[in-house]
């Protein structure tokens, strides 16, 4: 068992950081927001520091979720921060979707200091994380890797290591232009399906055993027929997330043509007020077009 830090308590860093104390890690606990913290310690079994530098001061794994680079950046450098409170020796993970630039920054930030830095960007969402089952695709030293799956696992149902430092961010980006063209393929099937009367529950109990099964399909395509889009991560998220994939693609010569209509589609669903909705509300907007 370890002395680990969990910081950033939203709706994936507080259910992955109850794994970490489930499984008898001794953790330590900060959030920007205190009450956060405080509410987490009422339900858990752990500690919350009032700051940075005594949250990281005795920990041999620190661990972060939070939203962007500039937050990222915010928390781990400076006098103030992650990196200048830990101890050599000691891992950094950000569990955060970055660019593969911040992660390479922070890898050679920390390396400067004796620090190992892992970029372990994660899939599942929110129940994934509630139930433990999130998928972890990893960047970073390896034996730093090695030394830290076992921790990670605590959250997870796959830790899977992909490269030197920025390969977990560039497997995540990988994972939402994937997510994109299937959440809109689905969506526009469901309204197709709608629009020619069939019954569209008969539809996904159907062709969900065939060639045209996803995850997705498995546990969004009802909720998408019922026009419920409440089940975590949302779409200004997403977005945020595609355009990290876009910045990377004008990078390494990619054509994302595909992804870039879905994002358009998601401007839409922003359009109508459905920032915080989830991505499967791309429904809203296929049933709109197949209308037109």
């Amino acid at each position: 068992m370890a002395k680990v830090t969990f910081i950033g308590l939203g709706v994936m860093g507080a259910p992955m950081a109850g794994h970490l104390a489930t499984r008898g890690h001794e953790v330590t606990v900060f959030n920007r927001t205190q009450s956060r913290a405080e509410l987490w310690v009422t339900k858990n079994k752990g500690q919350f520091a009032p700051t940075l530098a005594a949250a990281c001061k005795d920990a041999e794994f620190v661990f972060t979720c939070v939203g962007n680079d500039n937050d990222l950046y915010q928390i781990t450098l400076g006098e103030e921060g992650i990196l200048a409170n830990m101890q050599p020796g000691t891992i950094l993970i950000d569990n955060s979707t970055c660019s593969a630039d911040a992660a390479r920054k922070l890898s050679q930030a920390a390396s400067a200091l004796g620090i190992s830095f892992l970029d372990a960007p994660v899939s599942g969402g929110q129940a994934g994380a509630e139930n433990g089952a999130l998928t972890v695709m990893v960047g970073g030293d390896e034996e730093a890797f090695k030394r830290a799956e076992p921790v990670i696992a605590s959250y997870a149902r796959a830790v899977v290591y992909m490269g030197p430092a920025g390969s977990g961010q560039l497997t995540k980006m990988v994972n939402q232009i994937c997510i994109a063209g299937l959440v809109q393929a689905l969506a526009e099937g469901l309204a197709f399906a709608e629009r020619a009367g069939l019954n569209g529950e008969r539809v996904i109990d159907a062709i969900s055993k065939g060639a045209a099964q996803s995850w997705q399909m498995e546990n969004r395509g009802k909720t998408m027929l019922a026009s419920k889009f409440d089940f975590g991560f949302a779409v200004d998220l997403m977005r945020k997330d595609l355009g990290i994939c876009f910045d990377e693609a004008e990078r390494n010569g990619s054509q994302l043509p595909v992804t870039r209509l879905v994002d358009q589609f998601y401007t839409e669903v922003q359009n109508r007020g459905g920032n915080r909705l989830d991505t499967s509300s791309l429904m809203m907007v296929a049933r709109v077009e197949e209308k037109k």
